[in-house]
């Protein structure tokens, strides 16, 4: 491709609105364009990258037993009504009415649509094991997107199913899927790792996401460099340090004026934060079928923790959770910062386990300005639920081995999920087994963002001076830059490289050194060749990996078999990189 006929150009400055490294590379690069929040169009370098990392899905996912289809962006709701994730997703789920007054959907995720087609095609056991897939644009009206494409809201997700007939088959497709998309971040040359994750709005037993480690992360991870326990901060479980055993003493109410945080009651009282109790007001909104509920919810966790709502919306089975109004806590006879289960009637009352094993708490006493000592669960107050809510922490030990975990933020580039029958239950996707008996088909799901790898792998390769594509998915493998007096063998050259099978951006403008070395730089393929004067004169074209210093000359007739070597040296160390994993059992 000519430079000068690019429908593209560099920018010295990224716009204002641009965030984070990679989103400001691309802009600056010409590989893409926003048109409004968190909607981008890709330019022609961003559109061959993106089509290289979906060959690279192609290849990986093929090479298991998948067999692409394609599914639509728009489905009726009613297929989203029969799982009830009609009812259950919030605003981000696009929803309208066609001509016909008949409610649809944007896809959000193709669960309800893949399901759909199993019912149709799969009848016999004899159909199974499968896998199906397809790479599709999706819709996310996400009220916050950030950092260009790594939180976009209209995005292209590869998405593979498989389709088996027991968990032992789901177990064996769930572990090769696991293995292909290491394969494919390692072949797009983004190191990450798999962490336990929470199924959320999908559902299932089991999921694990696959993070790209960086400080521009929203996903908190904890990570044990002892034995290796890895988990998103969401599900993370730790060992809770145990209180010492007492006996229980009698209830003292003591005043304690504006005390309304932990850290100053304890401070004030002369208490670890640990021998308090933390009280966290929510309401939670539960669905069943198309009707909406919400319950007050009144959750304890120790001084010394934090409570994850994740964990607590899991616990209660709850949609979603939002913050209780004061208006609303004054309403259940609670006092915001001094509050506690004590006395209260009708709220859901969900309690951490280390609570209920931790004796004579500091908490609230439903009173302005006073809070009560030794209180102890059981006898003063007892909850709905106990269960493990609250939060990991940076130093907290290892579920695993005791040893004190660290936290790192990542990007979620892929995730696997095992569905088992969640959505062949509700939507009656069966087959008959070797008795002749009907059983639903047992399901995983499986998916990497296009956009949001593209974009954390810039921002894993880059420097001061632009982007350092790796050559498996760069836009070109080879940029040409003729200069003064270097034209008419840049041409030639040009021509043999394309006739080679070699992708080649020759930059043949009218334009400065500066520029052109500039703009080489910014847009960073691989592997640049500039033919000029000087060269020439020197005897022969210059050769320069964008990710080394280093020049050489090269005989202008041997630049194309070196060219090739330099190019495949370049391959062969992506494929070194693909290596088998081993799988967390």
């Amino acid at each position: 491709m000519r430079m000068s006929q690019l429908f593209s150009e560099t920018l010295r400055e990224a716009p204002s609105e641009a965030e984070v490294t990679s989103h400001r590379l691309l802009l600056r690069a010409g590989f893409i364009r926003q048109i409004a929040t968190g909607i981008f169009s890709y330019l022609p370098l961003g559109q061959r990258t993106a089509r290289k990392i979906e060959q690279i899905m192609r290849e990986e996912i093929d090479a298991i037993g998948g067999q692409e289809m394609d599914m639509p962006v728009v489905h009726p709701a009613t297929l989203w009504q029969e799982t009830g994730r009609w009812y259950k997703i919030g605003s981000e789920l696009g929803r309208f009415k066609d001509k016909n007054e008949r409610d649809m959907v944007l896809a959000l995720t193709h669960e309800e649509v893949v399901t759909d087609l199993v019912r149709r095609e799969i009848k016999s056991y004899r159909q199974l094991p499968a896998i199906i897939y397809h790479i599709q644009t999706k819709w996310r009206d996400d009220p916050r997107p950030r950092a260009g494409l790594i939180r976009a809201r209209e995005f292209v997700m590869k998405d593979s199913y498989t389709l088996d007939r027991d968990e032992a088959g789901l177990d064996r497709q769930y572990r090769l899927h696991y293995q292909a998309y290491f394969n494919i971040f390692n072949r797009c040359a983004l190191p990450t790792i798999a962490v336990e994750s929470d199924v959320g709005m999908m559902g299932g037993t089991k999921a694990h996401e696959f993070m790209y480690l960086t400080p521009i992360g929203e996903d908190r991870l904890l990570l044990c460099d002892n034995c290796g326990y890895k988990a998103n901060q969401e599900i993370a479980t730790f060992r809770k340090r145990q209180a010492a055993a007492e006996e229980p003493l009698p209830v003292e109410r003591v005043a304690t004026p504006e005390m309304t945080t932990i850290a100053g009651l304890a401070e004030f009282l002369g208490v670890p934060k640990s021998r308090t109790a933390k009280a966290v007001f929510l309401v939670a909104k539960f669905s069943e079928g198309d009707e909406e509920t919400e319950r007050f919810v009144f959750a304890v966790v120790r001084g010394d923790m934090d409570l994850s709502e994740t964990k607590l919306a899991n616990a209660v089975k709850a949609k979603e959770l939002r913050p209780a109004h004061d208006e609303e806590i004054v309403a259940v006879g609670a006092v915001p910062g001094y509050a506690s289960p004590v006395g209260l009637d009708g709220v859901l009352v969900v309690v951490d386990d280390a609570v209920v094993n931790s004796p004579n708490l500091v908490a609230g006493a439903n009173e302005a300005g006073y809070h009560l000592r030794n209180v102890n669960y059981g006898r003063d107050y007892e909850a709905a639920v106990v269960a493990d809510i609250a939060a990991a922490q940076e130093g907290d030990l290892c579920p695993q081995c005791g040893t004190p975990m660290r936290m790192s933020r990542g990007v979620e580039v892929g995730n696997i999920f095992k569905l088992g029958t969640r959505y062949s239950k509700d939507m009656g996707a069966t087959f008959v087994d070797e008795d002749g008996e009907s059983r639903p088909v047992v399901m995983g799901s499986y998916g990497i963002g296009v956009g949001r790898l593209l974009a954390c792998i810039a921002e894993e390769h880059n420097d001061e001076q632009g982007l350092c594509w790796p050559i498996a998915v760069a836009p070109y493998e080879v940029h040409l830059v003729a200069l003064r007096g270097g034209f008419e063998a840049a041409e030639q050259l040009y021509a043999d490289l394309k006739k080679a099978g070699i992708e080649v951006l020759f930059d043949d403008r009218d334009e400065s050194p500066g520029v052109k070395f500039n703009d080489a730089d910014l847009i960073g393929i691989p592997i640049r060749v500039t033919a000029g004067k000087r060269s020439l004169d020197e005897g022969g074209v210059e050769l320069k990996l964008r990710e080394e210093k280093d020049r050489s000359l090269v005989p202008l007739d041997e630049a194309l078999d070196r060219i090739k070597q330099v190019r495949q040296a370049l391959y062969d160390r992506i494929a070194a990189s693909v290596v088998e994993v081993t799988f967390p059992d």
